[in-house]
């Protein structure tokens, strides 16, 4: 491999910010494993570096916060690995993760973590985070088990029955789960945005700089936390033909 240069495309995607419209009415949030499991310190098995954990909650509270109050749904969805007597979890199924672990390497530079212990079914690791809910408004997934929040899951229904076409898609890690997510949203014709300052990556900071990249280049937009909850304050719902809006006289 050599190093590359790296390209300028900011004209471009700033042009294409311009071009960014949402209905909040067919909007969701969706909150890919913000969990214990990787933002709470004191007992994350997959951990991102703290100062991470903290600016990441800290962005997803507000962000949940704004979403609500413009009536947008939040769908959490949890990595959860169950326990099986053969090969353990069902985590080890995969040949990589099973090599990393045989290697006894760390996905993440520079701290101890696990995969075969990781999220296991009914552990503390799989709770989301106290400041992001559930509300009771909220969708709760916790049939994830690959890095797709797609895959396996009942996402798909979810966003369909509820005639989502925007997904804004926030949590860890940007350059697997989120950046894979972000994939299969593009790949169903939804409008992909991803809010940077709410997303982090255990793998280290320049593969959550190149999901980020990879993700304004390719497959959508990237906001802040406050743009996104701005975008929706000033976006009004998009009534279909039939219905009128009734103001007062």
């Amino acid at each position: 491999m050599t190093d590359a240069p790296r390209v300028d495309r900011s004209q471009m995607i700033a042009s294409l910010r311009a071009q960014l419209t949402i209905d909040p009415g067919r909007t969701a949030v969706v909150l890919v494993d913000a969990h214990r499991g990787h933002l709470d310190p004191q007992v994350a098995t997959m951990p991102v570096p703290p100062d991470q954990a903290r600016r990441v909650r800290e962005r997803l509270a507000h962000l949940v916060t704004g979403a609500r109050s413009a009536h947008v749904p939040v769908i959490h969805v949890v990595l959860t690995h169950g326990r099986f007597p053969y090969p353990g979890v069902d985590s080890m199924g995969n040949p990589f993760w099973r090599a990393v672990e045989a290697a006894k390497q760390t996905l993440t530079p520079d701290r101890p973590s696990t995969i075969s212990g990781h999220n296991l079914e009914g552990s503390v690791q799989t709770e989301i985070l106290p400041e992001l809910g559930p509300d009771r408004s909220d969708v709760v997934i916790r049939s994830k088990k690959r890095l797709s929040a797609f895959y396996g899951t009942e996402l798909e229904v979810v966003l369909r029955s509820r005639g989502i076409a925007t997904m804004a898609l926030a949590g860890i890690n940007t350059n697997t789960c989120v950046l894979n997510t972000a994939f299969d949203a593009f790949n169903r014709d939804l409008q992909v945005i991803v809010i940077g300052d709410a997303v982090a990556s255990m793998y280290g900071d320049d593969l959550h700089a190149f999901g980020l990249e990879n993700i304004s280049r390719a497959l959508g937009w990237v906001l802040s936390a406050d743009e996104f909850v701005h975008l929706l304050q000033m976006s009004p719902p998009v009534l279909p033909p039939h219905v009128s809006r009734v103001t007062g006289g």
